[in-house]
């Protein structure tokens, strides 16, 4: 009976870790700012750009870049999701509604905005412990640096490269790869 039951037990953690290593960006469900479910898997065949935002830091500005790629390719198969995080010296303090009305009132945000979420220590939201760490996306490890952060995920739900914070949305890099050159 001891052996059955540790047989078990491999065959569990076995599978466990095999269906960690086949998640991909489309295994997710989010909360939208707005309180909805969106299904990940809703965005199959569109590269999308992950950003961890915050209204209250120096990299603020981004979200007029970011809502200038999303308006220019957003009908070419392209999306931005912001993900409003408080993870750096309390630069989004606001709640999920006054954190929408700063966007569209300032920078006439239309793209997909996140509920708040942690992007990193204990609390860390389960996208971003997949976007972060090799085990679980297949691709790289890396650490949210700051407010701003890009993730590029490929039209399959891979994670192919993350972004600096300090690297604008229009850089040259992500605006390649958003028309695929």
């Amino acid at each position: 009976m001891k052996r059955l039951w540790i047989v078990c037990t491999l065959l569990i953690g076995a599978l466990t870790i095999q269906a960690q290593k086949n998640m991909n960006f489309y295994s997710f469900t989010v909360t939208t700012i707005d309180g909805r479910d969106l299904v990940l898997s809703e965005l199959r065949g569109k590269k999308v750009l992950v950003v961890n935002t915050a209204s209250k830091c120096g990299l603020t500005p981004q979200f007029e870049q970011l809502e200038a790629l999303y308006r220019q390719y957003g009908d070419k198969g392209f999306v931005v999701i912001g993900f409003p995080a408080n993870n750096f010296l309390n630069q989004e303090p606001r709640s999920n509604g006054e954190i929408i009305e700063f966007c569209k009132k300032n920078y006439g945000v239309t793209f997909p905005m996140m509920a708040k979420i942690s992007v990193k220590g204990k609390d860390m939201h389960p996208l971003y412990q997949w976007l972060t760490s090799k085990e679980k996306n297949g691709k790289m490890d890396s650490e949210v640096q700051w407010n701003f952060q890009k993730y590029l995920i490929d039209e399959n739900g891979n994670l192919l490269d993350v972004v600096p914070p300090r690297v604008r949305p229009d850089d040259e890099k992500i605006v390649k790869w958003i028309i695929g050159k």
